[in-house]
């Protein structure tokens, strides 16, 4: 295999360009069934980890992309689960439109009161968002427990997420927190199966981001 010289700046560039490629090899593309929103978010997820069982995995609700530019467009918070994809996601994208993005994970209250309680620093930080105002997104890559905890208040009716990103990876409860949020009706872009995380959550946020502004590779 040999070493292809690409200027800086050509470099994500030509990885969309072999992802495309891949893509299409595969039979994934526009005009079988996939929106070219939604094959800009799979893109991106496969750039983020060189992973294309994205491709196959990423489960988007109906409407689901123009769900999420939609109440971005109407000011929607976008809250994390980790610092980390908060720092995974476009500040300038969002600054541009006015959007704010939170996490409430490292609060020493939201630690305390999880401690208190019995209960993760997730579910305590998901309460916490509830209780902000404007429609939210949340961008969950990490906690399972996030997910259920936004569906234990969805079903009694006490909230209901105005879309959920949930993209948390590992091994305990996972699957399973993800298929809640799948069959809630709650507007969603998930993937099934144990893979995900941080980084993955922000993919998808840029994606859909970058897609607003006609950039979305």
């Amino acid at each position: 295999m040999e070493i292809e010289y690409i200027r800086p700046e050509e470099i994500e560039k030509r990885s969309f360009e072999i992802i495309s490629h891949e893509l299409e090899l595969r039979g994934y593309d526009p005009f079988r069934g996939i929106s070219e929103k939604q094959l800009n978010v799979i893109k991106r997820c496969i750039h983020t980890t060189a992973d294309f069982d994205y491709a196959d995995t990423l489960f988007f609700s109906e409407g689901a992309a123009e769900k999420f530019e939609e109440l971005i467009r109407a000011g929607a918070s976008i809250v994390t689960d980790t610092n980390m994809a908060s720092a995974g996601i476009s500040r300038k994208a969002l600054e541009k439109r006015g959007n704010k993005i939170f996490c409430f994970m490292a609060d020493e209250d939201v630690a305390k009161s999880a401690k208190e309680r019995g209960i993760t620093r997730a579910s305590v930080a998901m309460e916490r968002a509830m209780k902000l105002d404007g429609p939210v997104i949340f961008a969950i890559g990490n906690a399972p427990t996030a997910l259920v905890t936004l569906r234990d208040h969805f079903d009694p009716g006490d909230y209901r997420p105005d879309f959920v990103i949930g993209v948390p990876v590992g091994f305990v409860n996972v699957e399973a927190a993800k298929e809640l949020i799948i069959c809630s009706g709650i507007p969603c872009i998930v993937n099934r199966g144990r893979k995900g995380g941080s980084t993955v959550a922000a993919a998808i946020v840029n994606a859909l981001l970058y897609g607003m502004d006609g950039n979305g590779r």
